[in-house]
Parts: C-alpha cells; structure tokens; sequence
C-alpha cells in the first residue's frame, strides 16, 4: 500500500492515511487504494472495531489540488464518485464498530468520510469544517446525509453555506463529534478499543445494523443526487473562480453564477 498503513491487533483494524506531508488530501490513485481497503476489510470476519486516522498534522484536507484538474473528465469523474461511495457506505454498513480518531484539519470530503464513522473522537486542536462552498461546489460523499443526521436539517445547511471551520468543542457542543481529547487522539483510540473490547461488541453491531439497514437508501439517494448536483456546479463560473483563488490564495469574486 502507498497511500495508507493497515495494522491488524487482535480484533481491531487500524487505518490510517499516510500522506500526512500533504495532510492527508485525497487524490485518485488514493481514493481508490482507500476504497479497495474498506472493501476488504469489510469482508474480514475476525475483526470487529475499525479506527480511522491519519498521520502528520491532521486528519485529512478533504481533496487534493490535483483532483480538481483530474475530474474535470467525466469518465475519471465518474471513477472517483464511485471510490466515495465506497468508501462512505462501506464504513456505513460495516459490520464492525468504525471509529474516526480526529487531530488538525478536517476538511470537505474528509469530514465525510469522518461522519461515516459510528463513532467521531477528536483531540483538542481538531478544526472542522465542510468547505466546500469555499469553491463553489456543495458537499459531497454522503455529507449533505451524514449532516442532517447529526445537526438536523436546518442547521446542517447554515454549516455548509457558511463553509464555517468549528473546534473540536464547538463541534462536539454542536453534536458534531462525539467526545474531545486533551491527549494525543492515536493513544485516547487506543485505550477505547481495549475498552470496547470488553463489551459486547455483538451486541453493539447489532444495534448499529438494526439502524443503518433502514438508513442505505437514504443514504444511497443522497449520493446520486450529490454526484449530479456536483457535475453541474463544477461546470459553474462560481466554481472556476473557486478554484482560481484558491490557487492564487486570494479570496474569490463569486457573482452568483
């Protein structure tokens, strides 16, 4: 693997994102290296919690420069929607307790796939946001779902229009996140897996599924909306602009276009 590290202890499975020079921003060839782990892990039958993190100075910057040239064909497009979705149902539908150990920058898809996770801690420092209003675009896999579910629909738009960046105590008072950490976020996930461990994990599973079988078409629905919804932005003036700024770090001239 390039792109992650995959370490197996005992009945849980720890992934973490390891383009931490580049915090952790996601790519093409990475997403689809990212979607063939859950895929695979999904299938392993001896492991029962999941914990997603990242290395370097943050969790992940959501997507890499890059990706906004590369997808501009509809074909690779396509390709990288599929890797999303994925991804963000895998985890969703995971038999398996999937928990999101948060530090630095949570940033537009990577907040996502974060939200995807059962289970958000973050340490102190984490800084939140689903920025991508900040390029003329709406969130993307699966956010618009994994948003209203946890701040309900009203809030969760006022979220995405403002592209607003939250601390880990914002976040976890607005029930963005589950619980905030002085400590080092890879050793707080550690000590919760040796504690879960010890549970009924079964049990737990259980309930999760119970859920979220009702909770995949919606699920599924918001995706296919989110991919048509995002081709047509990014064939927006807004969205060029967006992209341009960014690039020349300036703030951008939108006109509602």
């Amino acid at each position: 693997m390039k792109f992650f590290n995959v370490d197996r202890q005992g009945s849980a499975v720890y992934i973490t994102l390891a383009r931490g020079e580049k915090y952790n921003a996601l790519h093409v060839d990475m997403l689809h290296e990212f979607a063939e782990i859950v895929q695979d892990i999904k299938q392993d039958e001896q492991s029962q919690i999941v914990v997603l993190s990242g290395t370097g100075d943050g969790f992940c910057a959501g997507g890499d420069v890059s990706m906004m040239q590369d997808v501009s064909e509809p074909e690779v497009y396509d390709q990288v929607m599929n890797h999303i979705e994925t991804i963000v149902t895998g985890f969703y539908t995971m038999p398996k307790i999937v928990i999101a150990a948060l530090h630095g920058p949570v940033v537009g898809l990577g907040l996502s796939i974060a939200l995807s996770a059962d289970y958000l801690m973050a340490e102190a420092d984490t800084k939140l946001s689903m920025n991508f209003i900040g390029i003329g675009l709406a969130p993307d896999g699966g956010g618009h779902f994994f948003l209203e579910q946890r701040l309900g629909t009203h809030r969760a738009k006022q979220f995405a229009w403002k592209g607003e960046q939250l601390r880990a105590k914002e976040a976890y008072d607005f029930q963005l996140i589950d619980v905030v950490f002085e400590g080092n976020i890879h050793q707080e996930a550690e000590k919760l897996v040796k504690e879960w461990t010890q549970r009924p994990l079964q049990s737990m599973i259980a309930t999760k599924s119970i859920y979220h079988q009702y909770g995949i078409d919606q699920l599924l629905q918001y995706l296919a909306k989110e991919r048509h919804s995002q081709w047509k932005l990014k064939q927006t003036a807004d969205h060029h602009e967006g992209v341009e700024a960014f690039l020349e770090k300036r703030i951008p001239a939108f006109k509602g276009q």
